[in-house]
């Protein structure tokens, strides 16, 4: 397909004004005819949650040659539903999500507002991709992430990607020189330990700040996400959409389902 015939769709969960996605719209806009639609402000942590119970406004930013940019008042997966729906004439050929400021390796994937995007598009038969970079500065240095995404990028529209599946990319805290490579990656074992900090508003009403930490059950498995990241590479972890776990079916078929 030519360049001036590919339509690429780009959001993300930190909010269509951040650097992030200003980056990645670096990268792909010599692809095609880019169309961001992102949340008007931050939507971290809002995962494949969508706004049923108020309206959603959507507003056009900025339109320029290849380039328009819209601001969506819901979550990461009202943008892409929108973009779907009411944007665009046509499927996309690509959605692109992020680049988001901090990590979504291992079990933060199902937290993401990036990823819920990228796997919004994977249900409706889009190859899809998000990218995060492991820093939560608001001006992190995106250069080595931009290279990253455009390999991946270049490699997606080249050779597409397997049906339901879309890829979730994480970039450590590095620049380009230290970068050493790019690694296929299965996702860490782990949870986030949370905390609540309690304090009391002038109104002696009690109201709770959520802090924790992220406990990597199999630091030494040298196939994750986690390990890729902590020893230099990015992580390409591929992503399904379907939640059956198969592998219970053995277990599951020794149960009395009689009513």
């Amino acid at each position: 397909m030519a360049n001036k015939e590919r339509l690429i769709l780009v959001c993300n969960d930190d909010g269509y004004f951040a650097k992030g996605i200003a980056s990645l719209v670096e990268v792909v806009r010599p692809l095609g005819k880019v169309v961001v639609v992102a949340p008007e402000k931050g939507e971290s942590g809002k995962s494949h949650s969508i706004t049923m119970t108020t309206p959603i406004r959507l507003n056009r930013i900025s339109e320029e040659e290849k380039l328009t940019v819209y601001s969506c008042s819901g979550t990461p997966v009202d943008s892409l539903k929108l973009a779907l729906h009411q944007v665009l004439d046509r499927k996309p050929d690509l959605v692109v999500s992020g680049i988001n400021h901090g990590s979504n390796s291992s079990i933060s994937v199902i937290y993401s507002g990036t990823m819920g995007a990228v796997i919004e598009a994977c249900l409706n038969g889009i190859p899809a991709v998000g990218f995060s970079l492991l820093d939560y500065a608001v001006n992190p240095d995106f250069t080595a992430s931009k290279h990253v995404a455009r390999k991946i990028v270049d490699n997606v529209l080249l050779k597409g990607l397997p049906k339901d599946v879309c890829l979730n990319v994480n970039i450590p805290k590095l620049s380009l020189e230290e970068l050493k490579g790019i690694k296929l990656c299965r996702q860490a074992k782990g949870v986030w330990k949370e905390d609540f900090v309690k304090r009391i508003d002038p109104h002696q009403v009690p109201y709770y700040w959520m802090t924790g930490d992220f406990d990597n059950f199999e630091p030494e498995a040298t196939d994750t996400d986690e390990w890729a990241l902590k020893n230099g590479f990015a992580s390409v972890v591929p992503v399904k959409v379907d939640f059956t776990a198969y592998e219970a079916y053995q277990h599951l078929n020794q149960w009395n389902y009689e009513l």
